[in-house]
């Protein structure tokens, strides 16, 4: 038997509380309205408001709105992983940022929960041979939200990226599960190499502000990378490390850096 999209709504406790939040800030500020409505409030499913979020912040000129939400539609149906790793990511950010009290507040205002979900729009378009779209995605999550995420990165569910100003994301970068990063962080490559070149990221790392993560080398799971540092050798799992060129300074301090957001540590070398 078919379910409604009504009744989906309600097996859905994200989009519900959404939903709810989306009502309670129309009646707080009245002159939201028409942004909460057209956003939330008057799409049936999650899938749908974000398809519409998408469009919206990154059409242009060059390409309409209702283009973007075409195409957006299309990846939402065709895939189920985007809308899912849509709801792990806004966990995250409400889990992790203490500026974030209401699942809302990613979908409407937080640039760096809208850029990783346009770059998953431009790697589901990668992955479907369409690759000249797949670049202007990328091109205008650059010029909108300061983000440049190459498509053909592969990136996790349960992803946080605070603040996201100059973030940079290489073609052959991979990003693990539930890893937080914070702003002008690079996983970049050391030179003009083709081939394999960037850094793989595994579940539950969290990396500081400004820090840089360059080659193709590992970072082990549920390890710590110092605000500012840079990285060029591997790094073991559950480590902290700090410096130019970074070192390791001691463990991780508990099991889920990402998740704890702890960037203090002491020196133990």
């Amino acid at each position: 038997m078919a379910v409604s999209p009504l009744s989906m709504s309600k097996l859905d406790p994200v989009w519900e509380r959404i939903r709810v939040e989306a009502a309670e800030a129309v009646a707080k500020e009245s002159l939201m309205g028409g942004m909460v409505h057209s956003s939330i409030l008057h799409h049936e499913t999650f899938e749908a408001a974000l398809a519409h979020r998408i469009a919206m912040k990154l059409a242009s000129p060059e390409m309409s709105e209702q283009i973007l939400r075409e195409l957006a539609d299309e990846a939402m149906a065709a895939d189920a992983t985007l809308a899912a790793s849509a709801r792990a990511d806004i966990v995250a950010v409400l889990d992790r940022d203490p500026a974030c009290q209401r699942m809302i507040q990613p979908l409407l205002f937080f640039k760096g929960f809208q850029a990783i979900q346009s770059y998953r729009l431009g790697h589901w378009l990668w992955k479907q041979g369409r690759l000249d779209l797949a670049y202007f995605m990328q091109m205008r999550i650059s010029e909108v939200f300061g983000v440049d995420i190459h498509p053909a990165a592969r990136i996790g569910k349960g992803i946080m990226i605070d603040h996201a100003h100059s973030i940079v994301i290489g073609e052959t970068a991979v990003v693990g599960d539930n890893v937080s990063m914070l702003h002008s962080v690079t996983l970049g490559g050391t030179g003009k190499e083709h081939d394999d070149r960037h850094p793989k990221i595994q579940d539950g790392v969290l990396i500081g502000a400004g820090a840089k993560v360059l080659g193709n080398i590992v970072i082990g799971h549920c390890s710590r990378i110092a605000a500012g540092s840079v990285v060029l050798e591997a790094v073991p799992p559950m480590k902290t490390v700090a410096g130019v060129p970074a070192r390791i300074v001691g463990e991780a301090g508990c099991a889920q850096p990402s998740i704890a957001m702890d960037q203090f540590f002491k020196d133990q070398q």
